[in-house]
């Protein structure tokens, strides 16, 4: 299982618009990703024009196939929400009790 977090600065007093856009557009592309298992949208309560995302996946090369070819769509969606490029960080799947995602490993 695979990890991608996407760290967003949304424009002031944006972020609920980031994250209704999300919602309404940006899912619908996920799900239709192979290999797309989950995703996970925060606000920071420090900073809350802060946004992380968190997508799982079944693979490593699915998440990549995604930020190659249907990620740049995905900033266009939210460029006039945000400021800045969004910081995109990878990681591997160690544990998880959420929806069983490691357990998807095996599948």
């Amino acid at each position: 299982m695979f990890a991608r977090t996407v760290e967003i600065n949304a424009k002031t007093g944006k972020a609920r618009e980031l994250i209704r856009t999300v919602n309404d557009q940006v899912l619908a592309l996920l799900k239709n990703q192979p290999g797309f298992v989950d995703e996970i949208t925060l606000i920071s309560q420090e900073n809350p024009d802060r946004v992380l995302a968190v997508s799982f996946w079944k693979t490593r090369e699915e998440a990549d196939k995604y930020n190659r070819e249907t990620f740049p769509k995905v900033n266009d969606l939210i460029r006039s929400v945000i400021e800045g490029t969004p910081q995109v960080r990878t990681f591997d799947v160690a544990t998880s009790t959420a929806h069983n995602i490691v357990a998807g490993k095996a599948a």
